[in-house]
């Protein structure tokens, strides 16, 4: 004898078959409901931008590579160090672009200046061909840079400082921005072919001959001298100490601006030099309350 369920098994797959494909009818009709009324990446209207928005990129960081052009190029290329842009040292100087300016690349390790660290982030960096330095009996022996080479790194440096608009405080030196364990890109790098190149800050000799003057009676201790090295930017101990970390940052700001001596001593025109540096401009006087 077929049982009543059996016999009304039939009748209940059609049923349970009915509403599956309601079922399927249903979600398909939402998702083509999703589809056609969704968020659309093609469709984000770009007409309108805003004011308030500048580039990510603030500092613009120079190096030598202490390594001939091959081995410089194979180092920033393929392994765990690399830079937005290479600078070539031959007769007609080539400039690679390595990274995009729009990611970053991995050439200023642990740094800082001002308030800012970690540069890799907010930084372009440019390698230049040239071997760095050699040890000698006498210390370090550095090599200079070829006028033409310059001459490329001063044009690649102003087309992106003027793009990013990146303020002449902001282009600085490996050295600049580790100055414990880096000295590139060198004393003679030519700072002031940038500064004429309107690419950095210069002191003006005038004003600094006039302090100098001023030091030389009565040179500032090394507490004044680690709060201003702080001040113009350079990561600087304050320990009121000549000690080699003191050192090492006043090395550094010689490189820079007074390369014929950089032997990390506080004296009478590296002082100036800073004092100028730093001096804040002049302000208007105030005409507040003033009678017409």
């Amino acid at each position: 004898m077929i049982s009543s369920f059996t016999r009304a098994a039939p009748a209940l797959r059609r049923t349970t078959r009915s509403c599956l494909l309601i079922g399927v009818l249903a979600l398909s009709s939402l998702l083509s409901a999703c589809v056609s009324t969704g968020f659309n990446l093609n469709q984000i209207d770009t007409r309108v931008s805003a004011k308030a928005q500048e580039s990510r990129v603030r500092f613009l960081i120079l190096h030598y590579t202490a390594l001939d052009h091959d081995k410089s190029l194979k180092v920033l290329s393929e392994q765990a160090v690399s830079a937005h842009y290479l600078v070539s040292n031959e007769d007609k100087p080539r400039v690679y672009q390595l990274v995009d300016e729009n990611k970053m690349a991995y050439h200023a390790g642990l740094s800082s200046w001002k308030n800012y660290t970690a540069l890799n982030a907010s930084s372009i960096g440019i390698e230049i061909v040239n071997f760095g330095f050699e040890e000698t009996p006498d210390g370090k022996r550095f090599f200079a840079f070829p006028s033409q080479q310059i001459d490329a790194v001063i044009m690649l440096a102003k087309d992106i400082a003027a793009r990013h608009q990146i303020k002449p405080e902001f282009v600085l030196g490996h050295s600049d921005i580790a100055p414990q364990r880096k000295s590139d890109p060198g004393p003679y790098f030519p700072w002031k072919r940038f500064a004429e190149a309107g690419l950095i800050l210069w002191p003006d000799e005038q004003l600094v001959a006039q302090q100098k003057a001023l030091f030389e009676a009565q040179l500032p201790d090394v507490t004044w001298m680690q709060k201003k090295l702080a001040e113009f930017g350079y990561a600087t101990p304050q320990t009121g100490k000549l000690d080699p970390e003191t050192k090492n940052v006043i090395t550094a700001f010689q490189m820079r601006y007074r390369p014929n001596l950089f032997d990390g001593n506080i004296d009478a025109e590296t002082a100036a030099m800073l004092e100028v540096l730093t001096r804040k401009a002049p302000q208007p006087a105030s005409t507040a309350g003033a009678k017409p």
